[in-house]
């Protein structure tokens, strides 16, 4: 920047509300540690707002352990996903359902670290995320 030129905005941020996100992983072989990312789960406390969005890509995981169990690993995606919405867990706080289901576990189906940022549109930050980090 130049003496007297006038100094660039910063970047602008699409809310101001804050919003937490884990990416939903398959880790076929846990003793490996090798994963394909399967899913997003979103929550904002401000906007009550919990979703998860899986979709397993059977060619990636089957090319990472072709002994997969591909049922077993579908029923864990769909008691992922139902949890946010159905079972013991719906009359618990949406924030200590994110946060159960986001714990750390030794299971084929695991939750990434937990991110923030900012929002005004927790839907579409679960579309993005999704579309960013777990699509080819």
């Amino acid at each position: 920047m130049t003496a007297g030129a006038a100094p660039q905005p910063g970047p602008r941020h699409a809310g101001t509300e804050v919003f937490e996100y884990a990416v939903i992983r398959v880790v076929p072989r846990v003793e490996r540690g090798e994963a394909i990312n399967v899913g997003v789960i979103v929550y904002s406390q401000q906007f009550r707002y919990l979703c998860a969005r899986v979709e397993l890509d059977t060619g990636r995981l089957l090319a990472l352990d072709p002994r997969a169990d591909l049922d077993a690993v579908r029923g864990g995606l769909r008691a992922f996903s139902k949890a946010c919405t159905e079972g013991p867990l719906t009359g618990r706080p949406l924030g200590e359902r994110f946060r159960w289901l986001t714990a750390p576990r030794s299971t084929v189906v695991q939750p990434g670290p937990v991110h923030s940022g900012l929002t005004a549109d927790p839907a579409a930050e679960l579309t993005h995320l999704f579309d960013t980090l777990v699509l080819p």
